[in-house]
Formats: structure tokens, C-alpha cells, sequence
């Protein structure tokens, strides 16, 4: 069972990188609002409590690593790694400016702890099974992670990927869907159903376990468990709410890739310290 002080820490910290996510995409005047929200509390529990990871030494070799597949969610890895300290957090405001090492999608080559350069979606899983291929041939304990949007994985080259790192036995690799079941065009099920998604996975020789993904304990327990697998790599498909933190972004899809305007920043923002205050008052003082 998740401590106390483990809940206070993922929750405030969650809170402040939604803050940053709403603050960046309205800076910037565009932005993918709605996926990075509800990967927040996935990506907060990994950098935070789960992943062996140095922020002062993002390319030591021994730590964990983590690919974001479905790049246009950056906004919410750039705020967690800021927020972790790997760059500062002022640098969050230059999100998709010219000049700027936080691109519109992630990219290695300018900024420091993003492990590969993704956005077009459907590569991050193969990027992932090299890591973790490697990490086998070179004998090392690391652990892969990869973050799939559900739309995503109705791209051909996931289930390549997923066939290749089952043949390949890649248990050091864990892999979630942001099973928030909303893409760019709609809802998934209505462009491109993926059900039965839990049964595919399996199909393809992956262990498979379904949580809430805005739950911590069921974040935590289900990687626990995935680190347990032995001879086949796992798959947590973690139940979401696009735009979760903010009451009108909550399950549309018209957040997808669109920014605020004044006044939803303001209400956005409001709401974010509204949440803020009761975790306060929950759990006694900031964090």
C-alpha cells in the first residue's frame, strides 16, 4: 500500500506539472493539451518514485529509461523533468518558440534526459525494443519504459514491434497505452477500433494488466508486477481522461492539439489551484 508521504509528493507534484502543461500550450499558442494531462500522473509516478534515474546525470548509463511514443504529449515530460530538475523551470515557457530546446516534439539532440526523438507515432515501442534488446546483449539491469497514445496503436509498426519484443523474451521492457480513448479525429473506437485491446496484447505474447491511470498505488502495484514478469515483456493499459485536472478539457476531444483562449486559461488555472488548496489542506503543507 502507497505511505502517506509517497501520495503527497506524486500528488503535488502531479498538480504542478499540470500547471506547467496549461501554462506552456497557452504560451506558446498551440500544443497538445488534452494527452499530456492524462499522462501526467503516469509520467509523475515513473520520475518520481519508480525509475532509477539521476537528474544531475541524465545520460548515466545504468539508469532506467523512458520513451515517449506518443511525442505530441511533451509538454507533460518537458514540465516532469523540469520539475524533477534536469533543465530549469522557466525554460518551460519557450515550449515550441524558435530557439527553443523544447520542441514541439521531443528531441535528443537539444535537450538533456529525452531518450529518443518521437512524433511520428507508431516508432517509440521499436526505439524501446532496441534499448532493451541492448540492454540484454551488454548484460545490463536497466529497465525500458515506453508511453503509447491508444490512437497510436493502431499504427502497423506497434504490432510489428510488439511481435518482435515477445520473440526477443524482452522482460526488462514495460510499456502503457494512454487508453484515454479519445484521438485527433474522434473517439478511437469509432476511427479505428481497438477492442478487444487487452486480449491483442496477449495474443502477442505480452503479459497484460488494465488499472486506473490516475491512480498511484495502481500506477506503482502494476509495475511492481510487471517487474516480476519473466521471459516475455509487459503491458499496463492505464484507463484515462483526456485533459484530466481540468473540468472542461475532461473528455473532449477538442483539446487534442488545441491551446486555451484567455478566459479557459484563467479558468484552467483557477482550478488547478483550487486543487492545489484541498491538497493542502489533505495533506497538511506543500511539497
Amino acid at each position: 500500500m502507497i505511505d502517506e508521504e509517497t501520495l503527497k509528493k506524486l500528488s503535488f507534484k502531479a498538480n504542478a506539472v499540470r500547471k506547467h502543461v496549461i501554462e506552456m500550450v497557452y504560451a506558446a499558442g498551440s500544443g497538445h493539451p488534452g494527452g499530456s494531462l492524462s499522462a501526467t500522473d503516469m509520467l509523475v509516478t515513473l520520475y518520481f518514485h519508480i525509475m532509477n534515474y539521476d537528474p544531475e546525470n541524465p545520460t548515466w548509463e545504468e539508469r532506467d529509461r523512458f520513451v515517449l511514443s506518443k511525442g505530441h504529449a511533451a509538454p507533460a515530460l518537458y514540465a516532469t523533468l523540469a520539475e524533477l530538475g534536469v533543465f530549469p523551470v522557466d525554460e518551460l515557457l519557450t515550449l515550441r518558440k524558435i530557439g527553443s530546446r523544447l520542441q514541439g516534439h521531443p528531441d535528443m539532440r537539444k535537450l538533456p534526459g529525452i531518450e529518443a526523438s518521437t512524433g511520428s507515432l507508431g516508432q517509440g515501442l521499436s526505439i524501446a525494443n532496441g534499448m532493451a534488446l541492448a540492454a540484454k546483449l551488454d548484460r545490463k539491469l536497466y529497465n525500458v519504459f515506453v508511453m503509447l497514445g491508444d490512437g497510436e496503436v493502431g499504427e502497423g509498426q506497434v504490432w510489428e514491434a510488439a511481435m518482435f519484443a515477445s520473440h526477443y523474451k524482452l522482460d526488462n521492457l514495460i510499456g502503457f497505452v494512454d487508453r484515454n480513448r479519445l484521438q485527433i479525429d474522434g473517439e478511437t473506437e469509432k476511427v479505428m477500433s481497438l477492442e478487444p485491446l487487452t486480449e491483442k496484447w496477449r495474443s502477442f505474447g505480452w503479459a497484460v494488466r488494465e488499472i486506473n491511470g490516475h491512480d498511484f498505488e495502481e500506477i506503482i502495484d502494476a509495475v511492481e508486477w510487471a517487474k516480476g514478469i519473466k521471459g516475455r515483456p509487459a503491458m499496463i493499459i492505464a484507463h484515462t481522461i483526456k485533459g484530466k485536472g481540468v473540468s472542461f478539457m475532461e473528455g473532449s476531444v477538442h483539446f487534442h492539439g488545441k491551446p486555451p483562449n484567455d478566459e479557459e486559461y484563467r479558468i484552467a488555472l483557477n482550478e488547478l489551484e483550487d486543487e492545489r488548496k484541498r491538497l493542502v489542506e489533505e495533506f497538511g503543507g506543500g511539497s
